[in-house]
């Protein structure tokens, strides 16, 4: 009798303390303006400098509330981690709608709205398939692939789980690279709603109760609420085109292949200096990127050695060896710790072949060369023709030595006599064993 009577004591002290301590009603969000940003392209470091931007600007004491409309393929971790600790940080509810019809947030895009205060889809979209991987392929390597997905899985189960959301299925999109379609995503508790249209969304984000720093509020938005579009800035959009790896390194090769051809035929300097701004615009894009320096350094040798191939005979051992260097280190360019990606391999091999095919072409063709002009000096006589000084070379043992345009060529000549640049000369004999000419 007196343990249940202590029981009933228990049970009676315990709904007090429910209903006057721990069950307290969440405060009302008034949500007077609503900033809508918009990402559809990869995940990239220009992605979250255009969020922190405008979530910076956001402010509580204003009613602002930011809704991110979602339609993304995935892209770096270490920036999709930096957007989720954004979103945490956040005074002001952030929601993601993954829209419009035919839209994704697959890879990071499926991570990142794990962490969204709401979360809904249009219909005709999908999210999951979060599977950390290379650009173009799995993560070889058992061991890191192994710390990449279970990272990722930990994050996203303890990301869900505080939204209210499904743990299991947020892990699945990452363990088994799983992807649901909007009604599936709704039935198994991944999102909170299928919204098709803004009317729609404002209509279903007026009394949802969100958790935001560790406290409910209950938003309620205010009748003529503003909706205003947030795009990026000018700066952000040519970021957000040079911090795609793939541009990066296409701009790389073609700024590289430019200056080598500069010092291959030098004159001029216009390839040089096109050269020099696609290096500058790669720099850019690998100011932002997880490059690999070591990686770096192995594709810069390969193109010292293409150079080296130029001036130094080696039968094509130095060119292999450059190419060796090339393959290796555009494969390795993106490869680090916390960057889970590489360049595509046919890409490389694409870039390696073309350039051993110009390295081919260029020696045919100085090769050719050489043997026509041997063939042509046998009946060619410059003998009596007159010649104009292009280039002043040298002064040897008395005589000066130039560069003359006769017959519309040009010769190295010799002569006695001090000319002028552009003066017109006779041409007296014609020395086809040293290919030179004689001036009076």
């Amino acid at each position: 009798m007196k343990t249940s009577l202590f029981n009933l004591i228990l049970l009676l002290s315990l709904s007090f303390s429910t209903a006057f301590g721990q069950d307290v009603k969440p405060a009302e969000y008034a949500v007077k303006r609503i900033k809508v940003l918009e990402i559809s392209a990869s995940i990239n470091p220009a992605t979250y400098s255009y969020l922190a931007t405008e979530i910076g600007k956001a402010k509580s004491t204003f009613g602002d509330m930011v809704v991110i409309r979602m339609n993304t393929p995935g892209g770096l971790v270490t920036t999709t981690k930096d957007i989720i600790t954004l979103i945490g940080k956040s005074d002001v509810p952030v929601a993601i709608w993954v829209s419009p019809e035919g839209a994704s947030a697959t890879s990071a895009g499926a991570i990142i709205a794990a962490s969204a205060h709401l979360l809904t889809m249009s219909e005709g979209t999908n999210i999951g398939a979060a599977t950390p991987i290379g650009m173009g392929k799995d993560i070889d390597q058992k061991d890191a692939r192994a710390k990449a997905v279970n990272d990722l899985v930990a994050l996203v189960s303890s990301l869900s789980e505080s939204r209210g959301r499904n743990p299991k299925a947020f892990s699945k999109m990452i363990s088994e690279a799983a992807s649901y379609g909007a009604k599936e995503a709704l039935e198994k508790g991944i999102v909170d709603a299928i919204i098709n249209s803004q009317v729609d969304l404002l209509e279903f984000i007026n009394g949802q109760i969100v958790r935001i720093k560790g406290k409910d509020f209950k938003l309620d938005v205010k009748q003529g609420a503003a909706i205003v579009e947030a795009d990026m800035d000018p700066g952000q959009k040519i970021l957000d085109i040079f911090s795609n790896p793939m541009t990066a390194y296409i701009l790389f090769m073609i700024g590289a292949a430019l200056v080598y051809f500069e010092f291959q035929a030098p004159g001029g300097f216009i390839a040089g200096g096109v050269g020099v701004v696609f290096l500058i615009l790669a720099g850019i894009g690998f100011q932002v990127l997880p490059l690999n320096f070591g990686a770096l350094g192995l594709v810069i040798l390969s193109f010292i050695l293409f150079i080296l191939e130029i001036y130094i005979t080696s039968y094509g051992i130095l060119a292999i060896a450059g190419t060796a260097a090339l393959i290796f280190g555009s494969l390795f360019l993106f490869r680090t710790e916390n960057a889970y990606m590489d360049i595509q391999l046919p890409l490389v091999l694409s870039v390696a072949g073309a350039i051993l095919l110009y390295i081919f072409l260029v020696g045919y063709v100085l090769f050719a060369g050489k043997v026509k002009r041997k063939d042509r000096k046998r009946w060619f006589t410059a003998k009596n023709e007159f010649a104009h000084i292009s280039k002043y070379i040298r002064q040897e043992d008395g005589s000066h030595y130039y560069q003359v345009k006769v017959a519309g060529e040009i010769w190295n000549a010799r002569s006695n006599a001090l000319y002028e640049i552009n003066e017109k000369v006779k041409v007296l004999e014609q020395d086809n064993d040293k290919m030179i000419l004689i001036l009076e």
